[in-house]
């Protein structure tokens, strides 16, 4: 139910509210000041005149209680209340919380009855979010993201195509190339001792991990501390893109892998290291077609808008970055490309993208 009498005469609806959210997001990317967003909703259910009043007098205090440069809206279908703190200085998230908090139960103490308070629930949620514990703080896309949620809401039968999509390839494609399949895994074997499979810990869509499957390109034991190092210089834009011995081209990614074996280095150069994802894919942990999916290290060094990446589509097998030159393209262009492809995706753009894959495979463009 929407805001009664005057005093929530400040709080906006619902949708100028939202969009108020996505253009502070967007600033807080450029900024990378902390905001804080409030969520207040009943907790437990009321009859509907008791359950208004409660919510109105709860939006009513709040709103006389805050800054003039916080936003308060309506929410969730008129259903929540809501703030937007912004402007919130240079203090710790744990201290922004703590303060945020006590002052709006305060608020709530002094204006709702003692068997009211216990129907109010109340939620925030920071931007940026912690992304550092990458098993269980998992960004809050609903709250943060309405924007994300709407276009998901749009193309409903589009996603129910992509998977169909999804399906089909990945167990027609595991099934008519079981044969090639199996001889590398009887290559990798061979070559060098250790597992056939090599399975990372990857950032799905949402920031939800999983484990990734690759055919085996390395050595079983190696040092990831150099892959760490080049990723983090590459994301902060700081590597020298070398040139290839082929050609003038230059590319951006480790050419001289010293952690590569003799196989895995042919492997590498022609995709088929990738087939194991198309189990990734049958599982719903992937699309045939999508971005890259990070390594967790990986997701530490991004800017705060080269997390969309992560959060708007499902990660792929093939993208707009690998059939447009690869690692020839700088972070920050491979990044722009998987946004645009999360803004304009559709069953048929995906089907383009398939179609073009084998020829940037079979021209191994940026390939290493």
């Amino acid at each position: 139910m929407g805001p009664s009498g005057g005093t929530t005469q400040r709080a906006l609806p619902e949708p100028a509210f939202l969009e108020a959210l996505c253009l502070e997001r967007k600033r807080a990317e450029r900024s990378r000041r902390l905001f804080v967003l409030m969520a207040l909703h009943l907790a437990e259910p009321l009859e509907n005149r008791d359950g208004a009043n409660v919510l109105a007098k709860s939006a009513g205090a709040i709103s006389a209680a805050i800054r003039d440069t916080d936003i308060p809206g309506w929410y969730e279908q008129h259903s929540a209340f809501a703030v937007i703190f912004t402007e919130l200085g240079a203090a710790d998230r744990k201290s922004v919380l703590s303060a945020l908090r006590e002052k709006v139960t305060t608020t709530l103490r002094s204006t709702l009855r003692t068997d009211e308070l216990p129907h109010v629930h109340l939620s925030f949620q920071c931007f940026p979010e912690d992304w550092q514990d990458h098993e269980t703080a998992l960004p809050a896309l609903a709250q943060l993201y309405p924007d994300l949620a709407q276009r998901d809401r749009g193309k409903t039968m589009a996603r129910l195509t992509k998977r169909a999509m999804d399906l089909l390839g990945s167990s027609l494609g595991l099934l008519a190339l079981s044969p090639l399949l199996l001889g590398i895994a009887l290559a990798v074997k061979v070559s060098s001792p250790g597992p056939v499979l090599f399975r990372q810990r990857r950032i799905g869509q949402y920031g939800v991990p999983f484990t990734f499957l690759k055919f085996r390109s390395m050595h079983a034991v190696n040092d990831s501390a150099i892959h760490k190092e080049y990723i983090k210089r590459l994301i902060a834009g700081d590597v020298q893109a070398d040139a290839s011995e082929a050609s003038d081209t230059v590319v951006y990614k480790i050419t001289e892998d010293p952690r590569v074996t003799r196989v895995g280095r042919f492997l590498r150069r022609t995709s088929l290291d990738e087939l194991p994802q198309l189990l990734n894919v049958l599982r719903g942990e992937m699309s045939l077609v999508g971005p890259r999916p990070p390594i967790p290290y990986e997701v530490d060094s991004y800017d705060l808008w080269h997390r969309r990446r992560v959060l708007e589509v499902k990660p792929g097998i093939t993208g707009l970055w690998q059939v447009n030159g690869r690692s020839k393209l700088p972070f920050d262009d491979m990044v722009r490309l998987d946004l645009a492809y999360a803004e304009t995706w559709s069953p048929w753009l995906d089907v383009k993208i398939l179609l073009r894959t084998p020829r940037a495979v079979v021209s191994r463009d940026g390939a290493y």
